[in-house]
């Protein structure tokens, strides 16, 4: 099954109730065949769903509830760029990782939105 979103600033939220859920599969469905996503502010990035696919399995394997919130969407044309911050709490509410992201996504041809380049920056573990 995938996941679709028709409305770009919808994204964050949908990416988190799908990484919530632990379904790997609707994860990758929100991802271009050819998307690319930052790993870290060293400048790793992996390009392609199967290398992605190894990335977003270990961000479902992290325990914790995430909340994705936008900070902003600004829309041009088939392009939308993003920006969110999120955490990952524990079940009494304590943040575990925290951060913000920024992305591009791309409209497909059947009007839903996908990832053409996914990037969470500045994260950390722990609330302080």
């Amino acid at each position: 099954m995938s996941r679709k979103v028709y409305q770009p600033a919808e994204m964050n939220g949908v990416f988190a109730a799908t990484r919530n859920a632990g379904n790997l599969g609707e994860l990758l469905s929100l991802y271009e065949n050819g998307a690319q996503l930052l790993v870290d502010a060293s400048g790793v990035s992996l390009s392609g769903k199967a290398a992605i696919a190894t990335e977003l399995q270990k961000l479902i394997e992290l325990p914790g509830t995430l909340v994705s919130n936008n900070t902003f969407c600004v829309e041009h044309g088939d392009l939308a760029l993003l920006r969110a911050d999120f955490t990952l709490t524990d079940e009494k509410g304590v943040v575990l990782y925290s951060g913000f992201t920024a992305e591009i996504i791309r409209k497909q041809a059947d009007g839903s939105w996908c990832y053409v380049i996914d990037h969470a920056g500045a994260s950390r573990y722990g609330a302080g």
